[in-house]
């Protein structure tokens, strides 16, 4: 075989190397926008805490993705977080809805979970969830425990 045809050859499989590495880190980085193709709403939340949610987590329903966090702000006039939510259109929600931040795991990820409420009037594009359930935030728990511990022995 000729050498610049050999090389040729290389050459290519080390692209076709390269284009496979980065597809696998894009799909590991979950660049993807699955959940929200198509058309969508934005949807708001306040949450006292929450935790480690970032921008693009997961918004789910029932386990399914229905969306992905689009921003976190914090308001300073209420001293709590706003998420703002695109959720797909083709996914309506009761006005009831209510939004958790949940963990994937024991320490996986933080996403938004909807459970949907039995309105008959449906959450409509720049609407807010008014019912939440802020991040269950593991150090605060541990914390509570150990001081009730302390409390218990100082007791006795």
């Amino acid at each position: 075989m000729n050498r610049a045809i050999l090389d040729l050859w290389v050459g290519a499989f080390v692209a076709l190397g390269f284009a496979a590495l980065m597809f696998l880190a894009m799909q590991v980085a979950n660049v993807s926008e699955e959940g929200t193709r198509g058309e969508t709403i934005t949807l708001r939340a306040r949450f006292e805490d929450i935790g480690g949610l970032k921008v693009k987590a997961p918004v789910k329903s029932a386990g399914v993705v229905v969306g992905r966090v689009a921003a976190i702000r914090f308001d300073p006039q209420t001293y709590q977080a706003e998420v703002e939510m695109k959720v797909s259109a083709a996914y309506p929600f009761p006005k009831d809805t209510i939004a958790s931040i949940l963990t994937s795991g024991l320490l996986g990820e933080q996403y938004v979970g909807l459970a949907a409420g039995a309105d008959s009037e449906m959450l409509k594009d720049g609407d807010r969830i008014e019912m939440t359930q802020s991040a269950l935030v593991l150090e605060k728990l541990i914390g509570q425990f150990l001081f009730n511990k302390a409390a218990e022995g100082g007791s006795k």
